[in-house]
């Protein structure tokens, strides 16, 4: 029985901690900017996935009103290779160039890079889906680096 009523209050005081992802829509109210024009050239997965998580800097107009000019670049170095000469050791380097414009006026310009380390595989389809995987997480990292470094301009 003591077990029970230790367990129920447990779980009551888990559930009412308070957590919110810290990019939800709720506190997206917290940045103060907005994005009014998104125009990307480049590595065409990596430019959906950092659009997918700027969207929501679009719907609500701020007084900072940001023009967004990103150019993106995915590149896969081989870091190791075999005696025999093949590949065991990669590195997949993904590079995004912002440039800033405030009511079509030049404002701040910067490089956002990521990188991962990893292992060949046997199964070269495994592959594809564990490097696709790597970049949709590089893209994630490298969109969070640029909503911070977007909220700290003046």
């Amino acid at each position: 029985m003591q077990k029970k009523v230790f367990t129920f209050i447990f779980f009551l005081i888990l559930t009412s901690c308070g957590y919110e992802a810290i990019y939800s829509k709720k506190n997206i109210k917290n940045y103060n900017f907005s994005i009014s024009d998104l125009n990307f050239i480049g590595d065409k997965q990596f430019n959906l996935k950092i659009k997918e998580v700027l969207n929501n800097y679009t719907i609500n107009k701020k007084n900072k009103d940001f023009i967004l000019n990103i150019s993106t670049t995915s590149e896969k170095v081989v870091l190791v290779k075999n005696t025999a000469g093949d590949a065991t050791s990669f590195q997949n380097i993904v590079t995004m160039n912002v440039e800033v414009l405030v009511k079509n006026i030049f404002r701040n310009s910067f490089i956002i890079s990521e990188s991962f380390n990893y292992d060949n595989m046997p199964n070269k389809f495994d592959l594809q889906i564990y490097e696709r995987e790597i970049k949709n997480n590089l893209a994630e990292t490298a969109s969070d680096k640029l909503i911070f470094r977007l909220s700290n301009i003046q």
